[in-house]
């Protein structure tokens, strides 16, 4: 009994010490109240939203890109300032339609224009109307230039996520979300990238998709 009395504070002590040691190697992790955990759920939503949105959209600029871009370089030089109305095709409505450099100019100029709207920056030097600067005129000036509208897209698209989305901008004496503006880019282009296929086919050179099977 004697033994036992004279081993218990060294028990005791061994237990102190076995304590302090587990409280440093494992961190106790704080409680969250319920309107923390609301809050950090709310957090991770949005966060998830905002790059699923990012993602979607830049895959969607991405494949236009890519699509535009390619026509743009498959027609031959000589044939940049080629419209159907040379063709004098009977009962056809292509009187005093662009060339294929002018459907170019202004589907990049219109990029410029919207893509810089959505992020506040200012527009290339040269540009007083939708059909580009007039200075711009070679098939490796023009590819430059459109080019460089598409890089205004990527940048601006990596500034949009879920919570600025809807957010109301000043463009062209109105006002849109920055999403409406975001998708009239996309559509727009989608649109001239048509009327560049039907100057193409008309050439004889096959477009899009294509371009890169052949």
């Amino acid at each position: 009994m004697k033994n036992i009395k004279g081993l218990l504070p060294v028990v005791i002590l061994v237990c102190i010490v076995f304590v302090t040691i587990q409280a440093r190697v494992i961190p106790v992790k704080p409680v969250e109240n319920n309107d923390q955990k609301e809050k950090n759920a709310t957090n991770d939503s949005l966060q998830k939203a905002s790059m699923s949105l990012t993602s979607a959209v830049e895959r969607q600029l991405t494949y236009i890109e890519d699509h535009i871009v390619s026509a743009a370089e498959a027609m031959p030089e000589d044939k940049y300032y080629f419209t159907p109305e040379s063709l004098n095709i009977q009962g056809s409505a292509f009187k005093d339609v662009r060339t294929f450099a002018g459907q170019i100019k202004h589907l990049a100029t219109d990029n410029y224009d919207m893509w810089s709207a959505i992020i506040g920056d200012p527009l290339p030097a040269g540009i007083v109307d939708v059909n580009g600067p007039a200075d711009i005129k070679s098939k490796d000036d023009i590819l430059n230039y459109l080019k460089g509208s598409f890089a205004e897209g990527h940048k601006a698209i990596a500034n949009l996520t879920a919570d600025n989305a809807m957010d109301m901008l000043d463009f062209r004496g109105g006002k849109l979300a920055r999403l409406d503006l975001v998708f009239y880019a996309l559509t727009h282009s989608n649109d001239h990238y048509g009327q560049m296929v039907v100057y193409l086919r008309m050439c004889g050179i096959l477009p899009g998709m294509n371009l890169h099977n052949n």
